[in-house]
């Protein structure tokens, strides 16, 4: 009952809802005003849509009033009933189609609940199906699952097998290499023997990653029997195949060294030819050795020992015939030390680079043992060297052999060729430092016997007669040839001084306009620049320091330049001594001048410094210690700081000085003291006159400055010296000197010198004295009351006068201007500041 309510309550709000669903006012589903006009379309086509075609044809109306006609109504029951009937006929004729689809809708509705019974009867099976596929299936995977496990499992079970069985062949194979190793048909030259090997490596290395294994110690020392065995072999193979070779040189190198000359190449031949054709039976094995070495120290050793036996039956093949040829070198240039120690090097750099290239044929590795065989050959010649280097006292000789060494061997083979040289580099080096031992300790025996305590003929110090004869010669030549005069360089170093100056006057030829002696003499110039002409410690110096310096040491050459240069200036100026005693001053000065100044140029290309430091103990403070204590001697034995013992050993200790001595400067410095000492000594020989009565003057102006109260004042007129008369015969004496003995200085420096610019050097301040003593003289008669008279009786020259007179008797004045043709680097130059002397 309650549903049924229900039922009507929705009813009634559905047809609400209807009702209400298209309202004019508030429309439940409010239409657009196209969607209106379309509803109008709609409607007007429906009024005009025929009857179904299912509704038969005709008119039904009509029907119903024939079937109505045919029945007569009487009674308004009848009407009613018919009324009734007509209307249900109306309504059932409009509900036709309903019906017909009401019908057709049962019977698919009663076909679909047929076949939704079957549908269910297959979902049924289906189910059954389902749950027998799934059972089906959870079986299938649980198959394939176990099946899978047990696959990985004996995969894992394979691997683990495969891996023990791989781990299990480093020890099951032992017993196999053994035999193999047994079989006295294998070959260590023979692949199969390699693969033992490498088989052998391998194991080894395995075991010893694995120590941690119980067996491992008892395999591995298996295992090194075994490979110790196959080292064994190689040796033994190694061995036999280098002493075959020996033996098989070595009886054709005998027969042949009875036959011919022991340095012969064919006979060396022997040594390397037959040899090397045993390289290719050890070259392989060797090789595969060699790369073996990081695998096990045995093939280290096996290496060291292979290398071992190849040196010993070298040394037994080479050293003895090394040693005879080197022998039989020494015999043939016995007393030529250059070409022994040149064909014995010679033939040590073939030996060594033979050896060298011998010793890469059998080995790819160097060895250290490489360099001390061959150095132990290269000392054969160092032990027959040696004794005959340190009994040669020629410098030539000794300095030969620094430059053959040093130049020809260290700096062109050995630096070319440097690792087959090596050995070779460091006998050579050690035997160059022999050389240059003995080199020194004779530069310096030959310093000081040849150099400082040179005693000079006659003919060394015939000063200027040799220059005077060269310019003869050279005036005699100029006559007669028309070429122009040329100096040729000279190389003599050591030779006679006759035969250089025969060569040097030979390459001189003369002026083509046949003009004045000086012109000739300025071109040429001096005689002592020749070579040959040069003071023989002089030119010793500048010859064994040009050989130094190729040969030795900077250091040691410094040292030795310095003592040479030293002893140089001294043998110079003993020298000069003796000529200007034997001569005259002035030609001792200029011979200790131009030599220096040849010292001084040809010592400047030398690229080294001369400067070298000494040590010098400093006794001054003892001196002044000693002094203190002889003042302090009552404190020799106090107890306190003020010990008068204790201040002496503190304070008299000698100090350290560190001196620097320069040989170029010491020539410069002994060169401006001879150009000083000559210019004062060429002023006092042309103004000797007036230098006196100056000396005299000042020495009594001195005088009598010092004289005691009471005194009259001294009249230097009054004095014997200072008279007019005696000042006048000074200057007239003085004048005379000028006119007859400048030029004679001039000729003298010119033909020492030959360098008009050190010519005009040195003049400039002996002209510059003598207008000074001229200048000193007049000040001092104006300044001591001499009259008018006085003076004229005097005759002083004024300035003017002092000029015209020098300059008319000046050689230079009378010459035309000659540049001079400095044709060797010994016309050297002294700047002015240097050459200035002592002016009053």
């Amino acid at each position: 009952m309650a549903d049924e309510t229900l039922k009507s309550e929705d009813i009634e709000r559905v047809k609400h809802i209807l009702i209400e669903w298209d309202n004019l006012v508030n429309p439940k589903a409010p239409l657009s005003e196209r969607q209106l006009l379309a509803i109008d379309r709609i409607a007007e086509a429906v009024k005009q849509q025929p009857l179904p075609k299912e509704l038969p044809e005709g008119d039904v109306i009509n029907d119903l009033k024939n079937d109505t006609e045919n029945e007569k109504i009487e009674t308004v029951q009848q009407f009613l009933t018919s009324y009734s009937q007509v209307e249900d006929a109306i309504l059932d004729e409009g509900k036709e189609i309903y019906l017909d689809y009401h019908r057709q809708l049962c019977s698919w509705r009663d076909e679909t609940d047929e076949v939704l019974l079957a549908v269910e009867k297959s979902l049924e099976h289906l189910n059954v199906l389902l749950e027998q596929y799934n059972l089906v299936s959870n079986n299938t995977n649980s198959l394939h699952s176990a099946c899978q496990q047990i696959l990985l499992e004996q995969a894992k079970l394979c691997e683990t097998s495969q891996d023990i069985k791989k781990r299990l062949e480093y020890f099951t194979c032992l017993d196999n290499l053994q035999q193999r190793l047994s079989n006295p048909t294998l070959s260590v030259t023979s692949d199969t023997f390699y693969n033992i090997l490498d088989k052998l490596d391998a194991c080894l290395e395995y075991i010893n990653l694995n120590m941690k294994y119980k067996e491992s110690p008892n395999y591995s020392v298996k295992f090194r029997y075994c490979l110790s065995k196959a080292v064994n072999m190689m040796k033994q193979y190694i061995s036999r195949t280098l002493i075959s070779a020996k033996n098989q040189v070595l009886p054709a190198v005998t027969s042949q060294q009875n036959e011919m000359d022991k340095t012969d190449g064919t006979n060396f031949a022997l040594f390397y030819g037959r040899f090397q054709a045993y390289a290719f039976k050890i070259k392989k094995l060797i090789y595969n050795l060699e790369q073996r070495l990081d695998n096990s120290p045995e093939y280290s050793i096996l290496l060291a020992d292979c290398h071992e036996i190849y040196f010993t039956q070298r040394k037994e093949l080479m050293s003895e015939s090394v040693k005879n040829a080197i022998i039989e070198l020494s015999t043939r240039h016995r007393g030529d030390h250059c070409t022994l120690v040149r064909s014995g090097c010679a033939f040590l750099v073939h030996i060594c680079n033979d050896e060298h290239q011998m010793f890469y044929q059998f080995f790819n590795k160097p060895t250290p043992l490489l360099q001390a065989y061959l150095e132990g050959l290269c000392l054969n010649l160092y032990d027959i060297l040696r004794p005959i280097v340190i009994h040669v006292n020629h410098l030539e000789t000794l300095a030969e052999l620094c430059s053959i060494l040093r130049l020809e061997m260290l700096e062109e083979h050995v630096q070319n060729s440097p690792q087959p040289l090596e050995a070779f580099g460091k006998v050579v080096w050690q035997l160059m430092q022999d050389v240059q031992e003995r080199l020194v300790f004779r530069a310096h025996l030959y310093l000081q016997s040849d150099i400082l305590n040179y005693k000079p003929s006659p003919g060394d110090l015939a000063y200027p007669e040799k220059l005077e004869m060269m310019e003869s010669i050279a005036l005699s030549l100029q006559e007669q040839q028309a070429t122009p005069i040329r100096r040729s360089e000279s190389r003599s170093s050591l030779t006679s001084v006759t035969s250089v100056i025969s060569q040097e006057v030979e390459k001189t030829s003369g002026a083509g306009d046949g003009g004045q002696f000086d012109q000739a003499r300025s071109r040429i110039g001096s005689p002592a620049d020749l070579h040959g002409m040069w003071y023989p410690p002089v030119r010793r110096t500048l010859v064994t320091l040009s050989r130094l310096y190729r040969c030795v040491e900077r250091p040691i050459f410094q040292g030795l330049s310095q003592e040479a240069l030293s002893m140089c200036i001294q043998s110079i100026s003993l020298a000069a001594n003796t000529i200007s005693s034997q001569k005259t001053v002035l030609d001792g000065k200029l011979f200790e001048m131009k030599h220096l100044l040849i010292l001084r140029e040809q010592v400047a290309p030398f690229q080294v410094d001369f400067t070298v430091k000494e040590m010098s103990l400093d006794f001054t403070k003892v001196k002044s210690a000693a002094y203190s204590l002889l003042q302090k001697r009552n404190r020799l034995f106090s107890l306190g700081t003020n010990n008068a013992l204790l201040e002496f050993l503190l304070e008299g200790t000698p100090t350290v000085k560190e001196l620097t001595v320069d040989s170029r400067k010491e020539v410069d410095k002994q060169l401006k003291i001879t150009c000083v000492s000559f210019i004062d000594h060429s002023s006092r020989l042309l103004a000797s006159s007036l230098i006196n009565f100056i000396e005299k003057t000042n020495v009594f102006l001195q005088m009598a400055t010092e004289k005691t109260d009471g005194q009259p004042d001294p009249v230097l007129r009054n004095q014997p010296f200072a008279s007019p008369e005696q000042i006048g015969a000074a200057v007239q004496d003085c004048q005379r000197q000028i006119k007859t003995k400048l030029s004679q200085l001039q000729r003298l420096m010119q033909l020492y010198l030959a360098n008009r610019e050190t010519e005009l050097i040195l003049y400039r301040p002996i002209k510059n004295n003598i207008i000074s003593k001229f200048q000193t003289v007049q000040n001092l008669v104006m300044k001591n009351g001499y009259s008018d008279e006085d003076r004229i009786i005097m005759a002083l020259p004024t300035h003017e006068q002092i000029l015209v007179l020098l300059s008319t008797s000046s050689l230079m004045a009378q010459q035309p201007e000659v540049t001079s043709v400095k044709e060797t680097p010994t016309t050297a130059e002294v700047t002015e500041p240097e050459m200035e002397g002592p002016s009053a």
